[in-house]
């Protein structure tokens, strides 16, 4: 089993900064892709940005030019960096890891989720 623990959500002025993190944990034998995701009310989750182990990265069209996702294999840890915000980024963001935990098979695992608010 793998747990996920996010931090660094909040609220912010539009055109600031904010950093997410999220470490993953727990017997985990190989972590594949880790990323965020996320959410408004009424609508699906959406990708925002997801890196491979390899360090290859795929953004979300909203996010290019802004966001940087970046992990350390070391710490399990998958980072979100976030500038220039606008009100359109206010969401609850979802850490997403793709590992197998043991000698499980590939499985799926989701944070918490944290709330980012841009707003004057």
């Amino acid at each position: 089993q793998v747990q996920l623990v996010e931090s660094g959500g909040g609220l912010v002025q539009p055109g600031g900064s904010l950093r997410l993190s999220c470490a993953a944990s727990g017997n985990i034998f190989i972590i594949y892709q880790m990323g965020w995701y996320r959410q408004t009310p009424g609508k699906l989750r959406e990708l925002v940005a997801v890196i491979t182990h390899s360090g290859i990265t795929n953004y979300a069209n909203s996010a290019k030019g802004r966001f940087t996702i970046s992990r350390d294999n070391a710490k399990n840890t998958v980072y979100l960096q976030m500038n220039s915000l606008n009100p359109e980024d206010t969401a609850v963001y979802y850490c997403y890891v793709a590992a197998r935990g043991g000698m499980g098979p590939r499985t799926d695992y989701w944070g918490q989720g944290s709330q980012v608010t841009v707003s004057s």
